[in-house]
């Protein structure tokens, strides 16, 4: 099969040209001056994409499909998932395996390839969070690494379920820096959020808002720090996952300045909804509680700020979809007990080019990086994916800057009760969405069949 995509301006995290795109199969074999295949030259297919932008896909690299937590699993499963994320121009996931506590992680990843198998619409990959980190942890590390399943994650909140202290954490991080692993943390000092969450609701401050009030940034900021020193300590790469206070962002600053492979990612959640929505009237608030947790308004400046400058690499989802009814409101009557997580495979890239590109605060350019290139390179994807360059997989976006879309619980594809942005209208979206140089998506349809993603193997962690 051979696609010519033509007229159009093909942006890259570095470069922005006019030119062609020529695809053979699933990769891309040329990139050429506007017109220069056309005399003489046939294509199975031919995109016309005058006007419009050609953009590497997106890769969303936290998500949590088919993910058990809280009493409850969150509503998007590997085929509803990775198709609303094809209809919002994410062309690779990588979601999370779990280890359960005293199970191993062949196990966890065995389990969730079983989820995914057949289901998928796009390519996806895994992490895996490591809950249990023994003499028998580290050694299934490293047959991890050679699948092409090359990060971790480890959490230093949520104790008796996802918990593992800081030993267990330098002992994953020493082993990852010999394996060319990278440790992505969740830093939160749990231990000490959940005496102030029991605090609370002794005080009975149950509503939605005191999700927020009860973590405050300082736990973020002081887990961030240690998760930067253990890593400095273990000479090892860290990536920092949805971070979303200036605390925080402060101490990935202060460790790149020292030279530390220090990585973060924020989320659309942390720079465009915040401790107002939670504090939304009635048990409205529910719909707006992850953890992190949203902040106050005013610290957004600061993650744009982060993201411009570099200091935040990528914007990733989180995206941990629980639908209100009978799953939210098991919260009712205790915000604790309000499954923690939103929806947002779909909506980043509509959100981040309407409120980033569009307002100024970022460029087309750093727009591709942050939710593509960026990621690539961090987990290795790259130059296979995350970016338009001759060889690279053809996971592409005809992207139109000025394409009007409306945010709904009608409109969008992901399979949860509401939208957090219910009736917002932006501009800019994908009319075709190539995936491994397949048009799966074409203006608003989805073209091809369930289960055509492949699980792709990462390389090590090199930069």
């Amino acid at each position: 099969m051979r696609t010519l995509i033509k007229n159009g301006t093909v942006v890259t995290a570095i470069d922005t040209f006019a030119g062609d795109v020529l695809i053979e199969g699933d990769k891309i074999v040329a990139l050429t001056a506007p017109g220069a295949l056309e005399s003489g030259f046939t294509a199975d297919r031919i995109i016309d994409a005058t006007g419009k932008l050609v953009m590497p896909g997106g890769i969303d690299a936290h998500t949590h499909l088919d993910m058990p937590f809280g009493g409850t699993t969150s509503s998007d499963d590997f085929e509803t998932g990775t198709l609303a994320a094809a209809h919002g121009g994410t062309t690779t996931l990588v979601d999370f395996a779990i280890q359960q506590k005293g199970g191993s992680l062949r196990q966890a990843v065995d389990t969730w390839h079983e989820k995914a198998e057949g289901k998928t619409a796009i390519d996806y990959s895994f992490h895996t969070i490591v809950t249990d980190v023994n003499k028998g942890t580290l050694e299934e590390m490293g047959g991890l690494v050679n699948e092409g399943i090359t990060s971790f994650k480890l959490f230093m909140a949520y104790p008796g379920v996802l918990y593992v202290d800081d030993g267990q954490i330098f002992r994953a991080m020493q082993r990852a820096r010999d394996l060319g692993g990278l440790i992505c943390m969740h830093a939160e000092n749990g231990i000490a959020l959940d005496v102030l969450i029991e605090q609370a609701i002794l005080r009975g401050e149950t509503a939605p808002k005191y999700h927020s009030l009860s973590r405050p940034q300082i736990a973020e900021a002081e887990g961030t720090h240690r998760a930067l020193a253990l890593a400095e300590m273990a000479g090892a790469p860290v990536y920092i996952v949805h971070l979303s206070a200036p605390r925080a962002l402060d101490k990935v600053l202060e460790a790149r300045d020292r030279g530390m492979p220090a990585y973060a990612e924020t989320c659309p959640q942390y720079l465009f909804c915040s401790l107002d929505d939670l504090a939304r009237d009635g048990f409205e608030g529910a719909k707006f509680v992850c953890t992190p947790p949203l902040r106050p308004k005013e610290y957004q400046a600061d993650l744009w700020r982060g993201l411009k400058t570099n200091d935040l690499q990528v914007v990733s989802t989180d995206h941990c979809p629980f639908c209100m009814k009978g799953q939210k409101d098991l919260g009712r009557d205790s915000f604790a007990k309000i499954p923690n997580g939103m929806p947002g495979v779909e909506t980043r890239l509509y959100l981040l080019w309407d409120g980033g590109v569009r307002t100024g605060r970022i460029s087309m350019n750093r727009f591709v990086e942050i939710t593509s290139t960026a990621p690539a390179k961090i987990f290795g994807l790259y130059p296979h994916k995350g970016t338009v360059a001759p060889g690279a997989d053809a996971d592409l976006l005809v992207w139109d800057p000025d394409k009007e879309h409306v945010l709904s619980v009608n409109t969008l594809h992901m399979r949860v009760d509401y939208s957090p942005f219910e009736g917002q209208v932006v501009r800019g979206a994908p009319t075709h969405v190539l995936s491994r140089g397949e048009v799966v998506i074409e203006n608003g349809k989805y073209l091809s069949k369930k289960g055509r993603g492949k699980f792709v193997k990462r390389s090590t962690f090199s930069l």
